[in-house]
């Protein structure tokens, strides 16, 4: 199996030709400090399985999608540290791919410039995300705010990306990227492959407190999200104060009983059992005595991942050099696409 050099290697050697569609994996996550548990079961997870299994992955600090929703500075750069210390903690090996902050690579705004270009405001206007978000900025909403949907397109195409594990509510702007796409080739001759989907099979994780939402950073409520640096004590509160019902029974039916439905698909994805394993191992007991047992099934799962991340967190300049020789690495790939990109627009 290839490994992503040899790759580079390959392209600037000229022995893969710029019409060779190579398998590539792109994702992102935004820095909002330690990730959370539905970050790691729908997200994170699968990327450590990924990078095994395929020769050419990306994964990238989305720092400049970030400033749609306003930062302090200082915050940010804590985040973006605290969210590579955890993505690495949790597996995520650099020597397997390439692990980047997305601003270190000036590429990604300029193909996003063109790609805008190509993009009609209706259709940015009706994705939910613009809908949803713009409510949280007093209805008015910013050009970045818009516009992001047509950055991650940029994200994905600046690679050739091929393949790109989403969550559902990621579909639809992965669905623009593809018609972005295809509106390039159209345009300027076969170029981009039409990125596909990888699916995430983890169910959706709610929020403990309100399971009609999903588990969120952003979420008021302090006992609604547990995060993956979360100390045993706090993990157990939070699971004890989980809303479910009134039946005491476990049982798995996400439309009538969807509190303790959340549990057992929670207490599924760190185990690794299906949802009629877990259920048959829930047979007698109640749903305050299950609570505790999936607190622990979930602490158990943490525990090497939280000391790591404190190992890492008390080491900055090597969280910094692993995003920045991933940059480096991620430009060399990007450096012959985007001049490509540049002679077929006109630029050269």
């Amino acid at each position: 199996m290839a490994t992503p050099s040899g790759l580079i290697r390959a392209l600037h050697r000229g022995t893969l030709g710029q019409n060779t569609v190579v398998d590539r994996i792109f994702s992102g996550i935004q820095p909002t400090g330690t990730p959370h548990l539905g970050n790691y079961l729908g997200a994170i997870q699968n990327w450590v399985n990924l990078q095994e299994e395929y020769s050419s992955v990306l994964y990238s600090i989305m720092d400049m999608h970030s400033l749609t929703m306003p930062k302090e500075p200082a915050v940010l750069r804590q985040n973006i540290l605290d969210t590579t210390a955890a993505i690495l903690a949790c597996g995520i090996d650099p020597k397997k791919c390439f692990l980047f902050r997305q601003s270190l690579v000036p590429e990604h705004a300029e193909l996003a410039w063109i790609l805008g270009c190509l993009t009609n405001v209706p259709r940015l206007l009706r994705l939910p995300q613009w809908k949803m978000k713009r409510a949280s900025q007093n209805s008015e909403g910013t050009v970045g705010l818009l516009t992001y949907p047509v950055l991650q397109a940029a994200d994905i195409l600046l690679y050739k990306s091929t393949h790109v594990p989403v969550g559902e509510d990621q579909v639809l702007h992965l669905e623009l990227a593809q018609d972005i796409a295809q509106h390039f080739n159209k345009k300027y001759g076969e170029f981009f492959p039409v990125p596909k989907a990888i699916l995430s099979t983890t169910k959706k994780i709610k929020s403990l407190r309100d399971p009609a939402v999903k588990m969120s950073k952003s979420d008021p409520k302090k006992l609604a999200t547990v995060n993956i640096a979360d100390s045993p004590d706090e993990i157990v509160l939070k699971f004890r104060k989980a809303v479910t019902d009134f039946t005491s029974e476990v049982t798995y039916d996400p439309a009538a009983r969807p509190g303790v439905s959340n549990l057992v698909s929670i207490h599924a994805a760190v185990t690794g059992l299906s949802i009629k394993e877990v259920l048959h191992q829930a047979a007698g007991l109640d749903t305050a005595h299950y609570k505790m047992v999936v607190a622990e099934s979930v602490i158990q799962k943490f525990a090497p991942i939280r000391n790591e991340i404190k190992k890492l967190q008390e080491d900055k300049s090597h969280l910094i050099k692993v995003l920045e020789d991933g940059a480096e690495k991620a430009k060399e790939l990007a450096a012959p696409i985007y001049q490509e990109i540049r002679r077929l627009v006109g630029f050269q």
